[in-house]
């Protein structure tokens, strides 16, 4: 889910799985900025409180210039949520 987010993120692709984060009939101020989006390397932890994870991913993306550029970071955090049938699903928490 955080390779999801980050190419819905940095490069503006299935925002739509994350309505919450990105409304659909709210125009977007900023354009997304990346493309050729590669997630590198990945992990996800447990954050302070005991429902929340954080997940931090190194990534490799080209700029509006064209330059390609490996090691960017990003972190999301997400937090459990009960669904329906008993099974636990995670939900980002709004972008800082």
């Amino acid at each position: 889910m955080g390779r999801r987010l980050l190419a819905a993120d940095a490069g503006g692709t299935g925002r739509e799985e994350f309505p919450s984060l990105f409304p659909p009939r709210v125009r977007n101020v900023v354009v997304p900025a990346f493309t050729r989006i590669r997630v590198q390397a990945a992990i996800a932890r447990s954050a302070a409180a005991s429902d929340r994870a954080v997940v931090h991913l190194v990534w490799a993306g080209a700029d509006r210039g064209g330059t390609y550029t490996d090691g960017r970071l990003a972190d999301f955090t997400f937090t459990r949520t009960p669904s329906k049938n008993g099974a636990t699903a995670w939900q980002p928490l709004p972008l800082s």
